[in-house]
């Protein structure tokens, strides 16, 4: 085997990734290994690829968009068009994660509200049995 290529144990272990996952990318046409009967072997733009893949999920993006981001980074450009399309799909990413966290922002300082009020009713009631014996 040479170096410049590994095997998906290899790409498993070196991307924390499992087999399922490495196959699942081939089949959505998102990663090329070199067939040798049987066995897979990823060369180093497969490693660039997977890298970019896991990157794009981690910052949310679809399978599909990050096909197509990669699938321009042969237009000749100089991958201008893959950089500028990129940067378009981060932005409008960025700007709904950050609404996603305003929300959420919201939704815990409401639920901090609602646990105070909690508190102040059992204590009411606390004081109330107290009084009450």
């Amino acid at each position: 085997m040479s170096t410049d290529t590994l095997t998906i144990r290899q790409m498993c272990d070196a991307y924390d990734v499992t087999p399922r996952t490495l196959r699942f990318y081939e089949a959505k046409e998102l990663l090329f290994p070199i067939r040798d009967g049987q066995k897979r072997l990823f060369t180093k733009s497969d490693r660039a690829r997977l890298k970019l893949i896991l990157r794009g999920k981690r910052f949310g993006f679809s399978l599909e968009e990050i096909r197509q981001l990669l699938d321009l980074y042969h237009m000749g450009d100089q991958q201008q068009t893959q950089i500028a399309r990129t940067y378009e799909i981060a932005r409008a990413r960025l700007a709904a994660m950050e609404a996603q966290r305003d929300e959420l922002n919201a939704n815990i300082n409401d639920l901090q509200d609602q646990l105070k009020w909690g508190e102040k009713m059992i204590a009411s009631v606390n004081q109330s049995r107290k009084a009450a014996e």
